[in-house]
């Protein structure tokens, strides 16, 4: 193997952009409120690059030869590149200033949305729990460049000592995830402008290399899933590379390959004069040949070999080895962008984290330095930090924490009637007697988390107040949400998650195999973080025995006792635990979410039997984990539906079961979306104005709630706007039995904006009804 590549031999292909303490989420957020300038905004966002500089150097990255991507945002990667372009769509034109650019309020207006103009569409960012902005681009979508982003973060760079190479979502990738612009030809597809976008690429490069740039970043995923045109779209990467790399007035060309594995599109890339490949050797194959046709062409393989997707350490040394069979210059790296994974994990407390088996962003770098310094100098060189590394990992897996053969064997005896309940039609019969109107209003779970909840809940874990104190609190403030909804007259009422800090954590903090962390922040949009659980173990509910103890029957029973009407039962679902959690990766995932799907069973039979008539179990991941490629989506969306199913079927025919699902494309899943067998399924629909419900076949049998406020958005539907959607979901003509609700839960709302909303909802269904 040759040691001369094309630049260090340690890279990342991205890192978390939100700051070791959130900085951006809190100055974004006081951005927004007016509570601080644009100028404090910038500076902020210049002293998180700043210190993501100072840490990535000090972990071995190198400062002057372009191994440290540019890769702040300060809302999304593909707004970005709206942004870059000017791709602002007619409807939405007034968000651009007076040179006809987008400056960053207008940036952050296509985001959000304001008073007047609602935002772009948001979606699934691959098979990941990050969202994207999605582009809309018609025939006569005038691209107008505009790098000033580009420069601030370039200017902030040199400013710290640092060479770094700026970091852009990659044409293909930028045109396959957009959609056609309203109003355009119906057989319009964006991609059909790639000429347009390549001359604009060129552009953005020379005036990047006129300004010293050495390299540059073009992600590409979008190469790496299965589409209806695969040769058509390897012809496309074939071209569009081909000419971005014949320009002699350029910054050299990096092209990355997150997600998975390229396929018919690593040929493709490969004659095409680029100067290096990143392949995903984590989540994607690929044969020694193909690794040697990367050699062979002179391409520098930037090999991601440090997974950037979960929080295991890595075993150093057999990467290592790994490492040392990849043919040709090989730079190593993570296998994707770091944004996926917590800053730093010597953040956390080790009495109540397994940090022995944990690495962060911080730790990954240091990883990737070690195995490109191993490559350099051989194994000897890093022999500490092997030996180190495999003390910890022994550890961790000898944690007792980690293992329990009774939930095993339980996992392992479940039968096939386990996952089956009597047809619709039975279940509708037994359920008659809820009483419900048509249309019947609800909300997806949340109400809005305000200060003073989150203050009541930091008071009690810093031992200011006392346990008993909080949950009179947390009562009072049940009843008040309760009261609201009546107030309201919605139809079906939920208790509002007081108690919860997150959808996820929650469960986590309940069962047994899971840890928390304090600092584990991953973004999932704009200024909405997350903090993954760590499932590490064997899972039951916390408690004596095998079934523990009940944790959320408390509260439901206590709501629906202040009420006549029908109060939901809250849960979150198997496969959405696993999705927003790091799940360990010693056992497959089907038994993983089978563990999961059982101790979610003992908390709904617990539900049912305090009389909860109604119970929803959330999978807004489902569609989320759906492998990239099709040959893996049967086995997936097998152990998928059947955990779902293995946690609910237990109930008698009279509880109505829902399920809710976001922010995602559906129409690859719609017949799994109806083997969950829930009796109603809520779904995201308001930015897309009910697009999806296109694809919703007439087989499909269950309830279906299509949200009618985009509750991602500080905007207020009129009563006016939610009416029309009503409308137009009734129009597709397929849904027998139409619920009405918003998008999502309420949790970052404010009470005036849900207050309003609903009323509107409410008055919305009730005129709608009233013509029927």
């Amino acid at each position: 193997m040759s040691n001369t590549v094309a630049f260090d031999a340690a890279t990342i292909v991205g890192y978390p952009r939100i700051g070791r303490f959130r900085e951006l989420k809190k100055a974004q957020e006081a951005f927004w409120k007016g509570k601080i300038t644009l100028a404090e905004l910038k500076e902020t966002a210049a002293e998180i690059q700043r210190t993501y500089y100072e840490r990535v150097c000090a972990a071995g990255l190198g400062k002057d030869n372009s191994s440290i991507p540019a890769t702040f945002s300060y809302y999304d990667q593909v707004l970005d590149a709206i942004r870059l372009f000017t791709l602002v769509p007619a409807r939405l034109a007034e968000a651009k200033d007076e040179r006809g650019l987008l400056d960053l309020p207008g940036y952050f207006a296509l985001a959000r949305g304001t008073e007047k103009l609602p935002p772009l569409e948001m979606t699934k960012w691959f098979d990941t729990n990050y969202h994207y902005l999605v582009p809309e681009i018609g025939a006569e979508t005038e691209i107008k460049i505009n790098t000033e982003a580009l420069v601030e973060q370039l200017e902030t760079a040199a400013a710290a000592g640092v060479k770094v190479r700026p970091q852009l979502v990659g044409p293909l990738t930028l045109l396959l995830g957009a959609k056609a612009e309203q109003g355009s030809a119906e057989d319009f597809e964006p991609i059909s402008r790639l000429d347009d976008f390549i001359a604009a690429y060129k552009q953005v490069l020379a005036e990047l290399a006129e300004r010293g740039v050495e390299w540059v970043q073009l992600d590409e995923p979008g190469l790496t899933i299965d589409r209806d045109n695969n040769a058509e779209i390897a012809e496309l990467a074939r071209k569009t590379y081909s000419e971005l790399a014949k320009e002699t007035q350029r910054p050299k060309l990096l092209v990355t390959s997150p997600y998975g594995e390229l396929r018919e599109n690593l040929d493709a890339l490969i004659g095409t004069g680029i100067e290096a490949l990143h392949l995903d050797l984590v989540h994607g194959k690929y044969t020694p040949a193909e690794l040697a046709a990367v050699a062979t062409a002179g391409i520098t393989l930037v090999a991601g070999i440090i997974n950037g997707r979960n929080i295991w350490k890595a075993d150093l040394r057999a990467a290592l080895a790994a490492a040392e069979e990849l043919p040709g210059a090989v730079v190593v790296s993570s296998s994707t962008s770091l944004q996926h994974v917590p800053h730093d994990v010597t953040l956390e407390d080790a009495a109540e984290v397994p940090v022995d088996g944990l690495s962060f962003a911080d730790q990954k770098v240091a990883e990737i330095a070690t195995l490109a310094r191993g490559l350099a100098e051989g194994a000897e060189a890093v022999e500490a930090e092997l030996a180190a590394a495999d003390e910890a990992l022994a550890r961790f897996n000898a944690d007792p924490r980690k293992h329990n053969d009774e939930i095993r064997a339980r996992a392992a005896a479940v039968k096939a009637e386990d996952f089956d309940r009597p047809v619709i039609d039975v279940r509708r019969e037994a359920q008659a007697d809820l009483n419900l109107p048509k249309l019947p209003t609800t909300t997806i779970g949340s109400f809005p988390q305000t200060a003073d909840i989150r203050r009541h809940r930091a008071e009690a874990r810093a031992g200011k107040i006392s346990q008993e104190q909080l949950d009179e609190f947390l009562r009072e403030e049940i009843a008040s949400v309760i009261k609201l909804q009546e107030e309201l007259d919605l139809d079906v009422l939920v208790h509002g998650e007081a108690e919860r800090n997150d959808m996820v954590q929650y469960f986590a903090e309940n069962f047994d195999g899971f840890a928390t962390t304090k600092h584990g922040w991953v973004q999932s949009y704009g200024s909405r973080c997350t903090r993954p659980s760590v499932l590490f173990g064997d899972v039951k509910r916390t408690g004596e025995g095998l079934r523990g103890d009940a944790f959320t029957v408390p509260w439901s029973a206590y709501a629906q006792s202040l009420s006549e009407r029908p109060v939901k039962g809250m849960l979150t679902g198997p496969v959405t635990i696993l999705a927003w959690s790091f799940v360990r990766d010693d056992q497959p995932r089907r038994d993983t979410a089978n563990q999961v799907a059982l101790a979610l069973a003992d908390e709904i039979a617990d539900l049912e039997a305090a009389g909860i008539r109604i119970i929803q179990v959330d999978e807004p991941a489902l569609r989320e984990l759906l492998p990239l490629r099709r040959d893996a989506h049967a086995d997936y969306l097998d152990w998928s539906v059947n955990s779902f199913r293995l946690a609910t079927s237990g109930v008698e025919d009279k509880t109505q079961i829902h399920t809710h699902l976001c922010y995602s494309e559906f129409n690859e899943i719609i017949d799994s979306i109806n083997a969950l067998n829930a009796d109603v399924t809520s779904i995201e629909a308001a930015r897309s104005h009910m697009e999806l419900l296109a694809d919703i076949p007439e087989t499909y049998v269950s309830g279906l709630g299509p949200g009618v406020w985009d509750i991602h958005s500080p905007r207020v539907p009129s009563e006016a706007e939610v009416e029309d959607l009503i409308r137009t979901a009734i129009n597709y003509g397929t849904i027998a039995d139409l619920w009405i609700n918003p998008d999502c839960g309420l949790k970052t709302r404010d009470y005036e904006e849900t207050k309003q909303s609903l009323q509107n909802l409410v008055a919305a269904t009730k005129a709608v009804r009233a013509s029927l």
